[in-house]
């Protein structure tokens, strides 16, 4: 998979608000280059984290995927607790094509793949679409509240 092929993926579930930050954007200089999806069918940026990212490189003291080796990125999402328990496998963050629990944010049940190719592509979709899933019945939620 592409960052491109995941892009058009993601975008393509309905209501998702993309953010590229590039240089001279408000974003902090790191973020330029990544890529960030919030659920936000009104276009604001809501409060809270995107329900998912891609990264294209690495960020202080998040250098285990080794992000920095040419044409390296990975793909994080926020999945259920049971997602997460079934999905995480134990291993070292930087193989790639595997799925794994996000370096920094296992805690919050982010899972993340490295270079995501033909063995994690059906999980890979399958764990976005959760995540919009999520993110779609929190946005509900709180429109209600």
């Amino acid at each position: 998979m592409t960052i491109d092929e995941i892009i058009d993926y993601v975008t393509g579930l309905g209501g998702v608000l993309l953010l590229q930050p590039t240089e001279g954007s408000d974003a902090p200089e790191l973020a330029w280059g990544d890529t960030f999806f919030y659920y936000a069918p009104d276009g604001v940026v809501p409060a809270g984290q995107p329900f998912a990212t891609i990264v294209t490189k690495d960020y202080p003291g998040d250098e285990t995927s080794d992000l920095n080796r040419p044409g390296s990125f990975r793909v994080n999402f926020a999945v259920s607790k049971a997602t997460f328990t079934e999905a995480a496998a134990p291993t070292d963050a930087s193989i790639d094509d595997t799925v794994v629990a996000h370096p920094l944010y296992a805690s919050a049940n982010w899972l993340a793949v490295v270079n995501p190719g033909q063995a994690t592509e059906a999980s890979v979709r399958a764990m976005l679409s959760e995540a919009h899933d999520r993110a779609h019945t929190r946005f509900e939620r709180r429109a209600a509240q």
